[in-house]
């Protein structure tokens, strides 16, 4: 996808690190931004619960986590809507 937002977010396994801390790879499943996949940065050892995730065409979509328990160097999110 042309244009695709950039974030950071991580989780403790598999967790690259970033000038910021550690990142893990958010891939959003479904919604407007479906396919994407954006770097999120780790908030207290995990992937955070919800991501807003800028649109190409200026609005913001909020995606949350698909399932609570996830592990390595990925995350799966699923859209709820935009903001």
């Amino acid at each position: 996808m042309a244009g695709t937002p950039s974030h950071r977010v991580s989780s403790e396994a598999g967790a690259r690190e970033h000038d910021g801390g550690p990142i893990i790879t958010a891939e959003l499943n479904d919604g407007p931004l479906r396919g994407s996949r954006i770097e999120a940065q780790v908030v207290e050892g995990r992937p955070p619960s919800t991501l807003d995730v800028p649109a190409d065409d200026g609005s913001t979509c909020r995606y949350c986590l698909a399932e609570w328990a996830q592990s390595g160097p990925s995350a799966v999110y699923s859209f709820l809507y935009r903001v």
